[in-house]
Protein backbone atom coordinates (compact mmCIF):
# COMPACT_ATOMS: atom_id res chain seq x y z
CA UNK A 1 0.00 0.00 0.00
CA UNK A 2 1.55 3.67 -1.10
CA UNK A 3 1.91 5.54 2.18
CA UNK A 4 -0.02 8.96 1.59
CA UNK A 5 1.98 12.08 1.90
CA UNK A 6 1.60 14.49 4.35
CA UNK A 7 1.03 18.16 3.65
CA UNK A 8 4.31 18.51 5.63
CA UNK A 9 6.18 16.28 3.63
CA UNK A 10 4.67 17.40 -0.09
CA UNK A 11 5.98 20.88 1.46
CA UNK A 12 9.31 19.55 1.78
CA UNK A 13 9.62 17.52 -0.91
CA UNK A 14 8.24 20.37 -2.91
CA UNK A 15 11.48 22.69 -2.15
CA UNK A 16 13.87 19.89 -3.26
CA UNK A 17 12.71 19.09 -6.16
CA UNK A 18 12.23 23.26 -7.34
CA UNK A 19 16.14 23.60 -6.12
CA UNK A 20 16.84 19.80 -8.13
CA UNK A 21 15.39 21.53 -10.79
CA UNK A 22 17.13 24.94 -10.98
CA UNK A 23 20.18 23.04 -10.40
CA UNK A 24 19.69 21.52 -13.78
CA UNK A 25 18.80 24.74 -15.59
CA UNK A 26 21.99 26.14 -14.02
CA UNK A 27 24.58 23.60 -15.49
CA UNK A 28 22.95 24.04 -18.99
CA UNK A 29 25.84 25.65 -21.45
CA UNK A 30 24.08 28.76 -21.58
CA UNK A 31 23.82 30.00 -17.71
CA UNK A 32 27.33 30.31 -17.45
CA UNK A 33 30.75 29.07 -19.25
CA UNK A 34 31.58 26.65 -16.45
CA UNK A 35 29.81 25.20 -13.19
CA UNK A 36 30.36 22.49 -11.40
CA UNK A 37 27.02 20.41 -9.63
CA UNK A 38 27.98 21.52 -6.35
CA UNK A 39 28.46 25.32 -7.18
CA UNK A 40 24.97 25.20 -9.41
CA UNK A 41 23.62 23.42 -6.55
CA UNK A 42 24.52 25.93 -4.19
CA UNK A 43 23.44 28.45 -5.75
CA UNK A 44 20.04 27.06 -7.01
CA UNK A 45 19.43 26.19 -3.32
CA UNK A 46 20.46 30.15 -1.97
CA UNK A 47 18.17 31.13 -4.79
CA UNK A 48 15.18 28.94 -3.61
CA UNK A 49 15.70 29.53 -0.32
CA UNK A 50 15.85 33.26 -0.71
CA UNK A 51 18.87 33.41 0.58
CA UNK A 52 20.96 35.32 -0.81
CA UNK A 53 24.80 33.42 -0.11
CA UNK A 54 26.95 33.13 -3.46
CA UNK A 55 29.98 31.10 -4.51
CA UNK A 56 30.23 33.21 -7.38
CA UNK A 57 29.42 37.33 -8.61
CA UNK A 58 26.10 36.99 -9.99
CA UNK A 59 26.35 39.81 -12.44
CA UNK A 60 29.63 38.53 -13.52
CA UNK A 61 29.60 34.60 -13.77
CA UNK A 62 26.01 33.98 -14.64
CA UNK A 63 24.76 34.69 -18.29
CA UNK A 64 21.34 36.82 -18.74
CA UNK A 65 19.62 33.50 -18.92
CA UNK A 66 21.44 31.79 -15.60
CA UNK A 67 20.71 35.31 -13.47
CA UNK A 68 16.91 34.86 -14.72
CA UNK A 69 17.27 31.56 -13.75
CA UNK A 70 17.47 32.66 -10.69
CA UNK A 71 15.29 35.44 -10.11
CA UNK A 72 12.63 32.68 -11.09
CA UNK A 73 14.06 30.42 -8.56
CA UNK A 74 13.93 33.24 -5.89
CA UNK A 75 10.24 34.51 -6.45
CA UNK A 76 8.99 30.78 -6.33
CA UNK A 77 10.97 30.66 -2.81
CA UNK A 78 9.52 33.71 -1.99
CA UNK A 79 5.67 33.48 -2.34
CA UNK A 80 6.22 29.64 -2.08
CA UNK A 81 5.47 26.82 -5.11
CA UNK A 82 1.91 25.86 -3.22
CA UNK A 83 1.02 29.30 -3.44
CA UNK A 84 1.78 30.17 -6.85
CA UNK A 85 0.40 26.42 -7.86
CA UNK A 86 -3.01 27.17 -6.12
CA UNK A 87 -3.21 30.63 -8.23
CA UNK A 88 -2.61 29.10 -11.39
CA UNK A 89 -5.35 26.77 -10.65
CA UNK A 90 -7.44 29.21 -9.73
CA UNK A 91 -7.10 30.89 -13.15
CA UNK A 92 -7.60 28.22 -14.71
CA UNK A 93 -10.77 27.71 -13.49
CA UNK A 94 -10.22 24.54 -11.29
CA UNK A 95 -11.61 23.64 -8.23
CA UNK A 96 -9.68 23.23 -4.97
CA UNK A 97 -10.30 20.31 -3.10
CA UNK A 98 -9.88 20.54 0.87
CA UNK A 99 -6.27 18.49 1.34
CA UNK A 100 -5.38 21.71 -1.14
CA UNK A 101 -6.52 24.03 1.16
CA UNK A 102 -4.87 22.27 3.97
CA UNK A 103 -1.45 22.74 1.73
CA UNK A 104 -2.21 26.48 2.03
CA UNK A 105 -3.00 26.90 5.21
CA UNK A 106 0.40 24.91 5.89
CA UNK A 107 2.59 27.02 3.36
CA UNK A 108 1.24 30.47 4.32
CA UNK A 109 1.40 29.80 7.99
CA UNK A 110 -2.47 30.75 8.41
CA UNK A 111 -4.48 30.56 11.60
CA UNK A 112 -7.16 29.21 10.34
CA UNK A 113 -8.17 27.01 6.98
CA UNK A 114 -10.77 28.90 5.49
CA UNK A 115 -10.25 31.74 3.21
CA UNK A 116 -6.61 30.62 2.13
CA UNK A 117 -7.73 30.85 -1.59
CA UNK A 118 -8.99 34.45 -1.04
CA UNK A 119 -5.82 34.52 0.94
CA UNK A 120 -4.00 33.40 -1.86
CA UNK A 121 -5.11 35.52 -4.33
CA UNK A 122 -3.86 38.60 -2.32
CA UNK A 123 -0.89 37.55 -1.56
CA UNK A 124 -0.31 37.21 -5.36
CA UNK A 125 -1.82 40.61 -5.93
CA UNK A 126 -0.03 42.21 -3.05
CA UNK A 127 3.54 40.85 -4.28
CA UNK A 128 3.11 41.95 -7.89
CA UNK A 129 1.88 45.33 -6.65
CA UNK A 130 4.85 46.19 -4.19
CA UNK A 131 7.51 44.52 -6.65
CA UNK A 132 6.30 46.38 -9.55
CA UNK A 133 6.41 50.03 -7.19
CA UNK A 134 9.68 49.00 -6.25
CA UNK A 135 10.72 48.01 -9.39
CA UNK A 136 9.33 51.66 -10.94
CA UNK A 137 11.77 53.21 -8.23
CA UNK A 138 14.98 51.42 -8.77
CA UNK A 139 14.73 51.68 -12.78
CA UNK A 140 14.77 55.04 -12.69
CA UNK A 141 17.64 55.69 -10.27
CA UNK A 142 19.47 52.94 -12.16
CA UNK A 143 18.94 53.63 -15.60
CA UNK A 144 20.84 56.87 -14.57
CA UNK A 145 23.62 54.93 -14.76
CA UNK A 146 23.24 51.96 -17.00
CA UNK A 147 20.59 53.24 -19.27
CA UNK A 148 17.06 52.07 -19.79
CA UNK A 149 17.05 48.73 -20.88
CA UNK A 150 19.69 47.56 -18.09
CA UNK A 151 18.38 49.80 -15.51
CA UNK A 152 15.15 48.35 -16.22
CA UNK A 153 16.31 44.94 -15.65
CA UNK A 154 17.95 45.79 -12.58
CA UNK A 155 14.98 47.48 -11.06
CA UNK A 156 12.92 44.39 -11.39
CA UNK A 157 15.63 42.11 -10.36
CA UNK A 158 16.61 44.36 -7.32
CA UNK A 159 12.74 44.50 -6.19
CA UNK A 160 11.58 41.02 -6.53
CA UNK A 161 15.43 40.30 -4.38
CA UNK A 162 14.47 42.67 -1.52
CA UNK A 163 10.81 41.92 -1.57
CA UNK A 164 11.36 38.28 -1.45
CA UNK A 165 14.38 39.11 1.20
CA UNK A 166 16.75 37.10 -1.20
CA UNK A 167 19.46 39.12 -1.21
CA UNK A 168 21.05 38.71 -4.40
CA UNK A 169 22.41 41.65 -6.62
CA UNK A 170 23.95 42.06 -10.09
CA UNK A 171 25.27 45.39 -9.63
CA UNK A 172 29.38 43.15 -9.78
CA UNK A 173 30.44 45.03 -12.70
CA UNK A 174 30.36 47.95 -10.34
CA UNK A 175 32.15 46.11 -7.78
CA UNK A 176 32.02 42.28 -7.53
CA UNK A 177 30.37 40.60 -4.48
CA UNK A 178 29.83 44.43 -3.48
CA UNK A 179 26.19 44.09 -2.89
CA UNK A 180 24.77 48.01 -2.26
CA UNK A 181 28.14 49.41 -1.58
CA UNK A 182 28.23 51.26 -4.15
CA UNK A 183 24.58 53.00 -3.76
CA UNK A 184 25.26 53.38 0.75
CA UNK A 185 24.33 57.04 0.18
CA UNK A 186 21.44 56.96 -2.17
CA UNK A 187 18.60 57.47 -0.06
CA UNK A 188 15.73 56.37 -2.86
CA UNK A 189 17.60 53.21 -2.81
CA UNK A 190 18.32 52.56 0.28
CA UNK A 191 14.72 53.73 1.63
CA UNK A 192 13.10 51.13 -1.52
CA UNK A 193 15.11 48.65 -0.80
CA UNK A 194 14.42 48.68 3.27
CA UNK A 195 10.45 49.13 2.83
CA UNK A 196 10.00 46.24 0.38
CA UNK A 197 12.29 43.55 2.75
CA UNK A 198 9.94 44.79 5.81
CA UNK A 199 7.15 44.33 3.77
CA UNK A 200 8.00 41.02 2.44
CA UNK A 201 9.19 39.94 5.80
CA UNK A 202 6.02 41.01 8.11
CA UNK A 203 4.17 37.87 6.73
CA UNK A 204 0.72 37.39 4.30
CA UNK A 205 -1.62 36.38 7.88
CA UNK A 206 -0.57 40.76 9.00
CA UNK A 207 -1.11 41.94 5.62
CA UNK A 208 -4.76 41.11 5.44
CA UNK A 209 -4.63 41.97 9.00
CA UNK A 210 -3.82 45.26 8.09
CA UNK A 211 -5.83 45.27 4.69
CA UNK A 212 -9.34 44.39 6.75
CA UNK A 213 -8.85 46.18 9.69
CA UNK A 214 -6.88 48.86 8.29
CA UNK A 215 -5.40 51.44 11.36
CA UNK A 216 -7.23 50.12 13.96
CA UNK A 217 -4.77 48.59 16.13
CA UNK A 218 -6.90 47.50 19.03
CA UNK A 219 -8.66 45.34 16.52
CA UNK A 220 -5.82 43.37 14.91
CA UNK A 221 -4.75 39.96 15.56
CA UNK A 222 -2.58 39.07 18.82
CA UNK A 223 -0.41 38.20 16.27
CA UNK A 224 -0.26 41.49 14.04
CA UNK A 225 0.26 43.13 16.72
CA UNK A 226 3.20 41.04 18.20
CA UNK A 227 4.53 41.12 15.12
CA UNK A 228 4.26 45.14 14.21
CA UNK A 229 6.19 45.79 17.88
CA UNK A 230 8.39 43.49 17.56
CA UNK A 231 9.64 44.23 14.15
CA UNK A 232 9.54 48.05 15.11
CA UNK A 233 11.85 47.52 18.05
CA UNK A 234 14.46 45.05 16.69
CA UNK A 235 14.58 47.73 13.49
CA UNK A 236 15.63 50.57 15.49
CA UNK A 237 17.05 48.83 18.76
CA UNK A 238 19.52 47.02 16.02
CA UNK A 239 20.17 50.56 13.96
CA UNK A 240 21.07 52.37 17.31
CA UNK A 241 23.51 49.56 18.81
CA UNK A 242 25.08 49.18 14.84
CA UNK A 243 25.58 52.86 14.85
CA UNK A 244 26.76 52.93 18.31
CA UNK A 245 29.56 50.05 17.54
CA UNK A 246 30.65 51.35 14.50
CA UNK A 247 30.51 55.19 14.30
CA UNK A 248 34.10 55.27 14.91
CA UNK A 249 35.08 52.31 12.93
CA UNK A 250 32.97 51.23 9.57
CA UNK A 251 30.71 54.15 9.69
CA UNK A 252 33.81 56.97 10.51
CA UNK A 253 34.13 58.00 6.82
CA UNK A 254 30.63 58.54 6.24
CA UNK A 255 29.13 62.10 7.44
CA UNK A 256 26.25 61.51 9.99
CA UNK A 257 23.19 61.40 7.70
CA UNK A 258 24.98 58.54 6.13
CA UNK A 259 25.94 57.20 9.25
CA UNK A 260 22.29 56.96 10.41
CA UNK A 261 21.29 55.71 7.05
CA UNK A 262 23.66 52.66 6.94
CA UNK A 263 22.81 51.80 10.47
CA UNK A 264 19.51 51.49 9.26
CA UNK A 265 19.78 49.76 6.42
CA UNK A 266 22.23 47.23 8.27
CA UNK A 267 19.77 46.27 11.15
CA UNK A 268 16.75 45.75 8.48
CA UNK A 269 18.66 43.90 6.27
CA UNK A 270 19.65 41.15 8.85
CA UNK A 271 16.12 40.50 8.85
CA UNK A 272 17.24 37.72 5.98
CA UNK A 273 17.47 39.93 3.30
CA UNK A 274 20.77 39.75 2.53
CA UNK A 275 21.87 43.07 1.28
CA UNK A 276 24.54 45.20 2.66
CA UNK A 277 26.06 48.84 2.25
CA UNK A 278 29.36 48.19 4.23
CA UNK A 279 31.95 46.16 4.21
CA UNK A 280 30.84 43.43 6.81
CA UNK A 281 34.65 41.43 7.07
CA UNK A 282 35.59 44.39 8.59
CA UNK A 283 32.92 44.54 11.93
CA UNK A 284 33.86 44.97 15.16
CA UNK A 285 33.02 41.58 17.10
CA UNK A 286 29.84 43.46 18.81
CA UNK A 287 28.75 44.63 15.54
CA UNK A 288 28.97 40.62 14.42
CA UNK A 289 27.28 38.84 17.60
CA UNK A 290 24.63 42.02 17.11
CA UNK A 291 23.96 40.91 13.02
CA UNK A 292 23.62 37.52 14.40
CA UNK A 293 20.98 37.99 17.01
CA UNK A 294 19.41 39.58 14.42
CA UNK A 295 19.45 36.80 11.63
CA UNK A 296 18.51 34.14 14.24
CA UNK A 297 15.28 35.65 14.93
CA UNK A 298 14.61 36.87 11.02
CA UNK A 299 11.09 37.97 10.31
CA UNK A 300 7.59 36.98 10.74
CA UNK A 301 5.45 33.70 10.78
CA UNK A 302 4.63 32.96 6.83
CA UNK A 303 6.10 35.48 4.83
CA UNK A 304 9.71 35.82 2.63
CA UNK A 305 11.69 35.97 5.64
CA UNK A 306 13.43 32.92 7.75
CA UNK A 307 15.07 32.80 10.97
CA UNK A 308 13.31 30.68 14.06
CA UNK A 309 10.49 34.59 13.70
CA UNK A 310 9.49 37.64 15.60
CA UNK A 311 6.79 35.62 17.02
CA UNK A 312 8.75 32.71 18.59
CA UNK A 313 11.13 35.13 20.08
CA UNK A 314 8.13 37.51 21.55
CA UNK A 315 6.91 34.26 22.70
CA UNK A 316 9.90 32.98 24.60
CA UNK A 317 10.77 36.01 26.20
CA UNK A 318 7.60 37.22 27.34
CA UNK A 319 7.49 33.25 28.78
CA UNK A 320 10.81 34.09 30.66
CA UNK A 321 9.44 37.45 32.16
CA UNK A 322 6.22 35.68 33.51
CA UNK A 323 7.94 33.03 35.12
CA UNK A 324 10.76 35.68 36.84
CA UNK A 325 7.81 37.59 38.01
CA UNK A 326 6.46 34.56 39.25
CA UNK A 327 2.83 34.86 36.84
CA UNK A 328 0.72 31.95 36.59
CA UNK A 329 0.82 32.67 32.76
CA UNK A 330 2.43 34.82 29.96
CA UNK A 331 0.21 37.15 28.56
CA UNK A 332 0.54 39.53 25.71
CA UNK A 333 -2.04 42.89 24.92
CA UNK A 334 -4.64 41.34 27.44
CA UNK A 335 -4.45 37.69 25.92
CA UNK A 336 -2.69 34.29 27.33
CA UNK A 337 -0.30 31.83 25.61
CA UNK A 338 -1.94 28.20 25.34
CA UNK A 339 0.99 25.84 25.96
CA UNK A 340 1.20 24.52 22.73
CA UNK A 341 2.58 27.74 21.77
CA UNK A 342 5.00 27.98 23.91
CA UNK A 343 6.05 24.27 23.57
CA UNK A 344 6.78 25.00 19.53
CA UNK A 345 8.49 28.24 20.46
CA UNK A 346 10.84 26.73 22.80
CA UNK A 347 10.99 23.45 20.21
CA UNK A 348 11.69 25.83 17.05
CA UNK A 349 14.50 28.12 19.11
CA UNK A 350 16.13 24.42 20.18
CA UNK A 351 16.15 22.71 17.27
CA UNK A 352 17.90 25.65 15.38
CA UNK A 353 20.13 26.08 18.07
CA UNK A 354 21.48 22.65 17.82
CA UNK A 355 21.46 23.37 13.75
CA UNK A 356 23.98 25.67 14.67
CA UNK A 357 26.51 24.36 16.72
CA UNK A 358 26.22 20.76 14.83
CA UNK A 359 27.04 22.34 11.85
CA UNK A 360 29.59 24.81 13.22
CA UNK A 361 31.60 22.13 14.76
CA UNK A 362 31.55 20.11 11.21
CA UNK A 363 32.91 23.40 9.48
CA UNK A 364 35.20 23.98 12.29
CA UNK A 365 37.11 20.36 12.24
CA UNK A 366 36.68 20.54 8.41
CA UNK A 367 38.11 23.87 7.98
CA UNK A 368 40.37 25.00 10.95
CA UNK A 369 42.28 27.58 9.64
CA UNK A 370 38.96 29.73 9.17
CA UNK A 371 38.18 32.55 11.29
CA UNK A 372 36.12 31.34 13.96
CA UNK A 373 33.61 34.56 13.91
CA UNK A 374 33.39 34.54 10.03
CA UNK A 375 32.12 30.90 10.26
CA UNK A 376 29.53 31.26 12.81
CA UNK A 377 28.17 34.39 11.41
CA UNK A 378 28.29 32.44 7.84
CA UNK A 379 26.43 29.87 9.55
CA UNK A 380 23.31 32.10 11.03
CA UNK A 381 23.53 33.81 8.05
CA UNK A 382 22.68 30.35 6.27
CA UNK A 383 20.01 29.01 8.45
CA UNK A 384 18.58 32.45 8.86
CA UNK A 385 18.31 32.53 4.84
CA UNK A 386 20.18 35.93 4.99
CA UNK A 387 22.42 35.65 2.60
CA UNK A 388 25.23 38.20 4.02
CA UNK A 389 28.49 37.14 3.92
CA UNK A 390 31.91 38.19 5.47
CA UNK A 391 33.68 36.46 2.18
CA UNK A 392 34.36 33.07 3.21
CA UNK A 393 31.56 31.60 1.12
CA UNK A 394 34.07 30.94 -1.57
CA UNK A 395 36.71 29.67 0.84
CA UNK A 396 34.56 26.66 1.89
CA UNK A 397 35.53 22.85 1.33
CA UNK A 398 33.18 20.51 -0.80
CA UNK A 399 32.00 19.45 2.91
CA UNK A 400 31.41 23.22 4.31
CA UNK A 401 29.62 24.01 1.11
CA UNK A 402 27.40 21.12 1.73
CA UNK A 403 26.70 21.81 5.17
CA UNK A 404 25.83 25.12 4.79
CA UNK A 405 23.26 23.82 1.60
CA UNK A 406 21.15 21.79 3.92
CA UNK A 407 21.28 24.76 6.71
CA UNK A 408 19.75 27.17 4.07
CA UNK A 409 17.70 24.55 3.00
CA UNK A 410 16.52 23.74 6.53
CA UNK A 411 16.17 27.58 7.20
CA UNK A 412 13.80 27.68 4.69
CA UNK A 413 11.90 24.11 5.39
CA UNK A 414 13.40 23.04 8.55
CA UNK A 415 11.77 25.22 11.38
CA UNK A 416 8.39 25.80 9.59
CA UNK A 417 8.28 21.66 9.32
CA UNK A 418 8.87 21.27 12.47
CA UNK A 419 6.38 23.79 13.74
CA UNK A 420 4.03 22.15 11.98
CA UNK A 421 4.71 18.84 12.73
CA UNK A 422 3.84 19.83 16.20
CA UNK A 423 0.24 20.96 15.70
CA UNK A 424 -0.59 17.20 14.33
CA UNK A 425 -3.12 15.99 16.56
CA UNK A 426 -1.00 13.14 19.31
CA UNK A 427 -2.77 9.84 20.72
CA UNK A 428 -2.99 10.83 24.30
CA UNK A 429 -2.34 7.92 26.11
CA UNK A 430 -4.58 6.70 29.16
CA UNK A 431 -2.05 5.69 31.42
CA UNK A 432 0.60 7.90 32.17
CA UNK A 433 3.90 7.86 34.08
CA UNK A 434 4.46 9.30 37.25
CA UNK A 435 5.35 13.00 37.70
CA UNK A 436 8.74 13.30 39.68
CA UNK A 437 10.62 16.55 40.55
CA UNK A 438 14.24 17.37 39.16
CA UNK A 439 16.16 20.71 40.12
CA UNK A 440 16.69 22.77 37.30
CA UNK A 441 18.84 26.10 36.86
Amino acid sequence: MIKRRTNVEIIALGFALVILIGTCLLLMPWASEQTDFLDALFTATSATCVTGLVVYDTATHWTLFGQIVILILIQIGGLGFITIGVFLATYLKKKISLRQRGLIEESVNSLKLSGGVKLVKHIIKGTFLFEGIGAIILSVVFSEKFGISRGVYLGIFHAISAFCNAGFDVLGTLEPYGSLVPYASNLIVNITIMVLIIIGGLGFIVWQDLYEKKFKFRNYLLQTKIVLVSSFLFILGGAFLFYVFECHHSLASLNQEEAILASLFQSVTCRTAGFNTIDVSNLRPATSLLMMLLMFVGGSPGSTAGGIKTTTFSVLLIFVYATMTNKSEANAFNRRFDSKTIKKATSVFLINFIFIIVSSMVIFDNQPTLPMQDVFFEVFSALGTVGISTGITRQLSVVSKIVVILLMYCGRVGSLTLAMSLTKKKRISNCKNPVEKIAIG
